[in-house]
């Protein structure tokens, strides 16, 4: 993913329709489970109008349906994906095969941003990481809430991209995480709620202070 503020704008329970305008500001639009059942499929075409949308369906099934989904998600204009690698080699290379045909990308959940992350995927993460670049997945996801765990991935991962969410609501700091290795930052409430325009702009002028 080509990077210019570093922010991707987390659209996974509101804010649609702020796409238009923070759009100078953002490098990608993300949306969750939430938006798409809510909303549809047409959201992600929809947003695609604007900036590449990455499909945050956490992909996490056997092969054969993590192939599904992925396709659904690149059928509708998707340029990325976040799976889960929990699941193993073959479910992760299925979802792999499918974005080759769509000139798409392949994130992995390396660990959560949330403090339950820490109770299993914390143990297997570094596993993960290693598993993803072998299978040449495109990047990871590291959380902003734990900037130590950043660091020790990005050793891990070399070229690979590392996106983390968890900044604002949930305590991370976005220069934190691009300092610690993170190649962007997710953040969504701290954009949506209030003036959208305004944090996104803000958020992505601090940003560019630490890329230059």
């Amino acid at each position: 993913m080509e990077r210019r503020t570093g922010v991707i704008a987390a659209l996974d329970m509101n804010g649609i329709g702020i796409a238009g305008g923070i759009e100078e500001y953002v490098d990608a639009f993300k949306v969750n489970y939430p938006v798409v059942l809510a909303q549809g499929t047409s959201v992600i075409r929809e947003l695609s109008l604007y900036r590449p949308v990455i499909a945050d369906f956490k992909i996490a099934d056997v092969p054969h349906i993590a192939t599904r989904i992925a396709e659904i998600a690149f059928e509708n204009k998707a340029s990325s994906v976040i799976a889960h690698g929990f699941t193993g080699s073959d479910s992760v290379k299925a979802v792999l095969d499918v974005a080759k045909r769509y000139d798409g990308e392949v994130y992995v959940v390396a660990e959560l941003s949330s403090a339950g992350g820490k109770e299993f995927m914390t143990g297997i993460s570094e596993k993960i990481v290693k598993m993803a670049k072998k299978l040449g997945c495109h990047g990871i996801i590291a959380p902003a809430t734990r900037p130590e765990r950043i660091k020790r991935l990005r050793e891990i991962a070399g070229e690979m991209q590392i996106l983390s969410p968890g900044v604002g609501k949930q305590g991370g700091d976005a220069v934190e995480a691009i300092n610690a290795g993170a190649d962007f930052v997710i953040v969504g409430r701290s954009i949506y709620e209030g003036n959208a325009v305004e944090n996104a702009k803000k958020l992505a002028e601090r940003l560019l202070g630490v890329l230059r």
